[in-house]
């Protein structure tokens, strides 16, 4: 279990009344790279959802980081959510601020204090997705891969173990999705481990990774030969 980020058993997946995947089984180790594939509305977006807690857990065993979902309360989420780093589609940058801003909103709001220690923090974060010079920048002056590269960077702030990304790549164009799946790359070859919704076939052709499927309400390993469908 120690070598575990994620452990889920017999796990009933749901949006309000509505069962959108079950009986899933999820084992994610340290440092491994997972791809959550599969047609829009199969169940990727809400399994990433139950996994970090906006969505309540329903199964036999759902063990995230050290905390058990069946149990762990509100006060308890955000120690959870400290410890990953979430990555979404639309970016979620706040437009009323710059991007030093946006990323010191962050650390005031999960604890930080000395000013000195933000300031290093934010540069080197910053220095990680080859954003260090753009900390002045608007959200509106950057380009859509650089302010997803500023996502990144935000998600990166609280050393997280574990990064789950939902359609990093859905609004990039193919040059820009490369470019940042390299940096996805490189932070998992740096020890984080990282599970991604995604329904880009060329993302998991070029940047292969242990794929699994949602398909007929169900998640199953996915098989190579039959990766190419329509996910749309």
């Amino acid at each position: 279990m120690d070598s575990l980020v994620i452990s889920l058993a017999g796990a009933t997946v749901m949006q309000e009344d509505n069962i959108v995947l079950r009986d899933v089984r999820l084992d994610v180790k340290k440092g491994e790279m997972v791809y959550i594939i599969g047609k829009v509305g199969s169940g990727k977006s809400s399994l990433l959802k139950t996994l970090y807690g906006e969505l309540p857990f329903n199964g036999l065993t759902g063990n995230v980081l050290g905390y058990d979902l069946s149990t762990i309360t509100q006060r308890e989420l955000p120690m959870l959510r400290r410890k990953m780093g979430i990555v979404f589609q639309d970016f979620q940058l706040l437009s009323d601020r710059s991007v030093y801003d946006n990323l010191l909103f962050v650390l005031n709001a999960t604890g930080w204090k000395k000013k000195a220690e933000m300031d290093k923090r934010i540069r080197e974060v910053l220095t990680q997705v080859d954003m260090v010079h753009k900390g002045y920048k608007m959200p509106h002056q950057l380009s859509g891969g650089e302010q997803q590269r500023i996502a990144i960077a935000r998600a990166l702030l609280n050393q997280p173990e574990l990064i789950l990304a939902d359609e990093p790549t859905g609004n990039l164009d193919p040059d820009t999705t490369d470019q940042l799946m390299q940096l996805m790359l490189k932070i998992n070859k740096e020890g984080k481990s990282i599970v991604m919704a995604t329904h880009n076939y060329n993302v998991i052709r070029r940047f292969e990774a242990r794929t699994l499927k949602c398909e007929n309400s169900v998640l199953v390993e996915n098989v190579p030969e039959v990766v190419e469908l329509d996910f749309f």
